[in-house]
Formats: C-alpha cells, structure tokens, sequence
C-alpha cells in the first residue's frame, strides 16, 4: 500500500465542474457538442468559480456505451474535434485558472480496437482474457469471432472486452487466470503509463478513472488492484507531479490508501449518496433501496447514513485523499427530479459546498435543469432500467432555439431539449440575482474565500436531520433544511451568529429557526 498519499493543494481547494461533452456545446451544428464548444464557454465557467472541469470520454469511439468503448485512447474523437482542439481547450482554460481532467477507461476497451482486432486473431495473445474452455455463452463471455476462436470476458458489454491485468487467485484447470505479473498484464500497464504520460504532456491535469476497481479479476479486498494503482501513483509522482487521480471506485476506505488523491461517493456502491440524493425518481437500478433521502419535501429523509458512512471514510483514509460529493452524474438522476423542483435544491447545493469534501456539480445542475423522462435509447444509456439518458440532455444556454445548444435541426441533436416551457437557461439565470446560479456562485465564492469551509477545517455536527446544523472550523455554522416544513431547535453555546450567506434562516439567542427548503452560513463571533 501507499505509505503518503496526500492530497493535492490544488484539488483540496478545487470546485469540480463535470462536461457531458456530447451535450454541453456544438460549435459546428451537428447537433453533437465538442472541445470548440466547451472553449466557447469557459467564460462561463470561469464567472461560476469552478477550478477544474471533468470531461466524460472523448477518446476516439465507436459509441457503444457513449465513448465508454474507445478504439484509440491518443486521439480524441472526431465528433468532438482534434486533439489540437483539445489543445486550445486546455491552455485557455488554464488561462482562466481551470485544469482539465480527462477520463480513462482503463479496464476494457471496444472490440474494434486494434489491440482487440489482433489479439482475436492471434493465439497466444493475452492482452485480453481469453478462454477455449467455456462451452455455451455466459454474461461474462462473450463468442469471439475472429481467427483464434473461443471466448474473451466482458467487462459491462459485450463490445467491451476486459484488459487482461490478471487474477488475484489463479487456478491450473481455469488457464485464463494468469497472475498479475504475467505478460499480458505487464504489457498492459505498461501501456496505461503511456496513455497516461501521453496526456500528462499535453497539458492534462489528471484522469477521473473509470471502475478502477476493476482491473484485477477475482480480487478478494481489492489487494491487487490496490498494488497496481499505488504503483501508478508512485510512477505518476516522480515523472508526473501534481496531477491528480480520481477513482470511480465507491469506496474511499480502499482507494485513497491505494494511492488515489480522491474517489467518489457513488449511488450504485452504498447508501451514501442515495441517502441524500435519491428519490426514487428519474433512472432507477438494482442499487434502489426505496429509502426515503434527506433532500425531498417530505422530509422523512435523515442524514444518520451519510455521517455513518462518512465517519468510516474518513476514519480510514486518515486525510490522505478527498471524498467526492457529486449532486449528480451522467448515470444518477439529477438533484431536480420527479417532486424535487428546482426552487427545492438551493439547500442541497449549501450543504455540498460547505461539508469537508471535494465538491463536483454535474453541467446544468447549477441553474436546475431536470431530470427528463421518457426519452429513447441513446448510445447504450438505457441499461435494463436505468434510464440514464434523462440526466445526459442538452445543457440550456438561453432562449434560442435549440435552448442555445445547437444550430442544428433539433430531430438532428444527440438527445432532445427539455420540452417545457419553463425550463431554466444560463442566460435567464443570470440575469435573476436570485436564481438558483447566483446562489451556486456566491456559495462557490463563500467557499474559496473562508479557509473554515475547506475540506481540511475541523466539521462538528450540532443537530441531525432538520435541520441539520454543524459549525466549521473555529468560527463558522452552517444550517441545511432539506424539506418543505419549517423547523425550529435550540443550540447549546450558539452565540454571535453573524449572517454570511442566509436564505429563510434566522439564529436568535440560541434557537435556529429554519424555513422550508433554507440554508444559513454564518460567523460566529464567540466560538
């Protein structure tokens, strides 16, 4: 394991911006968003706060799985551009004072690369896994059709074969299971310090790793994957310093030992998340547990699980990395959603920019744009059901047609608007002092400006569930009402609490009082 793994000072103090890129910006109107569009709106960006944005893949594709099946990790996509687009994209962005984050897929590429192309084909190729003695096809195993024969393992579906990084137990009548250090799995580490090394040099300051956990196969604890991923970090420290890994692994109490600088609450790998977010609306899985969440009108919801989780986490990483706290991702529903309207999310956002964590906000969840049911499959978004294209639409800009999107014909654009009427734009939002935005903004703000708010400042929770009331670092308290009804609870010691950024809260002599759906951050003028 990883003896030092402490996080970078310039994560620690990041706000995380995820890019949708196929749905953020068309610059060309072909109805498909790319780098020239995120460039476009990096002033945007850069007005918001963000530090670093997090592109989901744009590697070259055939677009199975929405680029999740890469078929040449050195070049990005020509739908989104050339890589000298990227280029451009990332030194203006760094010139507005924001890294670019890229995403690997680390685990599995798509059948049309070359390496799959020449390894089906090849007896006595083990880039990937390959098996002879499987005698009718399983989910995992896939017919191959090429000159070798056989079957090769999946990782998710079947046009994306594992990479071969070995099994943790091997076992002589199972040939597939070679060891770790075999060659097969040494060639392919090899190759993901080249990949990595690739875009390391043109400008990138990390990778969010795509199911990091799993590259070892038959892994009990994840040992040997956590050897594989502290070997990375220690080869990205010496020849690559300050650039950051990002696991999408689910659980911090592996991961950021095994050398990631931060990982991410995931809702499809314990309550944590789902305990705040998830309404049992919008893109539903095997992981829904149908447990009333903390940010909903009903207000049923307790935040006991996430402190639990959280406790255990951070009891665990010793602060070495950073738990990332996203309101909502390309697979998870949106924070609005079903009966959590946007007018209903502001509280959600307060208590995601002042907890001690690495905050990541997903493009449009900032002004509030919804959850949208109902839509068609889209590049493998709709998986059993999970209809995970209802978080994946255009980002709305403004009034235009197309919501400012794209000039394109709108039967043309990769997923459809909203249809409502109403549906929240950056521009309407920005020209609202009291939208949802300036809210985001002034809390980013809030947050860069007051080292108390910084995931390294001490948290003390002071009342759970509504409201839930916690002081930060030596001088400041947060209140977080998450449901429609008002709320009134008396503080020991609460004394001098001078309003920061307050809305629908007050705190007199004691008693804090908190309105439905509010949020106050104030100092405390006698800790």
């Amino acid at each position: 394991m990883l003896q030092s793994s402490e996080a970078l000072s310039w994560l620690t103090d990041s706000v995380l911006y995820q890019i949708y890129p196929q749905s953020f910006s068309d610059s060309n109107g072909d109805g498909v968003g790319d780098l020239a569009g995120v460039t476009e709106r990096l002033d945007y960006l850069a007005w918001l706060g963000v530090d670093a944005v997090w592109l989901s893949p744009c590697f070259a594709s055939e677009f199975g799985d929405a680029g999740y099946d890469v078929t040449d990790y050195l070049s990005i996509a020509s739908r989104y551009g050339t890589n000298e687009d990227a280029a451009v994209m990332i030194e203006k962005a760094r010139s507005r004072g924001i890294r670019v984050i890229l995403d690997l897929v680390p685990g599995h590429t798509s059948h049309r690369h070359p390496w799959f192309q020449e390894s089906a084909n090849t007896p006595g190729d083990h880039r990937y896994i390959w098996s002879d003695r499987i005698s009718t096809p399983m989910r995992e195993w896939i017919p191959n059709q090429g000159a070798r024969g056989g079957f090769y393992r999946a990782n998710f579906y079947p046009i994306q074969p594992a990479l071969n990084y070995g099994y943790a137990r091997t076992n002589e009548a199972e040939p597939w299971r070679q060891p770790v250090d075999a060659e097969g799995p040494r060639a392919n580490r090899a190759a993901l310090q080249e990949i990595m090394s690739f875009w390391f040099e043109r400008g990138v300051s990390g990778f969010r790793v795509d199911m990091a956990y799993s590259l070892v196969k038959d892994d009990p604890g994840q040992i040997e994957t956590s050897r594989l991923w502290a070997q990375i970090r220690r080869w990205a420290d010496r020849f690559h310093p300050d650039r950051a890994l990002l696991a999408e692994w689910g659980n911090p109490r592996i991961s950021i030992p095994a050398g990631f600088h931060s990982d991410f609450f995931l809702h499809f790998d314990g309550p944590a998340l789902r305990s705040l977010w998830d309404n049992s609306a919008g893109s539903q899985g095997p992981w829904t547990d149908g447990q009333p969440c903390y940010f909903d009108p009903d207000g049923k919801g307790s935040m006991h699980t996430f402190l639990a989780e959280w406790q255990d986490a951070e009891a665990e990483t010793g602060g070495r990395g950073l738990i990332a706290l996203p309101t909502s991702n390309h697979d998870f529903s949106r924070l609005t959603c079903g009966p959590r309207t946007r007018d209903m999310v502001a509280p959600a956002f307060a208590f995601q920019l002042t907890w001690p964590s690495l905050p990541v906000i997903y493009y449009g969840d900032e002004i509030g744009m919804r959850y949208v049911p109902g839509l068609p499959d889209k590049e493998g978004s709709q998986l059993d059901t999970q209809a995970r294209q209802g978080s994946r639409t255009p980002m709305q800009w403004d009034d235009s047609p197309n919501a400012g999107f794209s000039t394109a014909p709108p039967e043309t654009l990769y997923l459809p608007i909203d249809p409502e009427s109403d549906r929240p734009t950056v521009s309407a939002a920005k020209a609202d002092e009291q939208s949802l935005l300036h809210q985001v903004r002034r809390l980013i703000e809030l947050r860069k400006q007051t080292p108390d708010l910084s995931p390294d400042a001490p948290v003390r929770v002071l009342h759970q569930d509504y409201p839930f009331v916690y002081s930060r670092g030596v001088s400041h308290l947060v209140v977080i009402n998450g449901r429609q009804s008002p709320v009134a609870v008396s503080v020991e010691d609460l004394k001098g609490a001078v309003p920061v950024v307050v809305h629908g809260v007050e705190v007199i002599d004691g008693e804090v009082r908190a309105a439905g759906f509010s949020y106050g951050i104030y100092r405390l003028t006698q800790p």
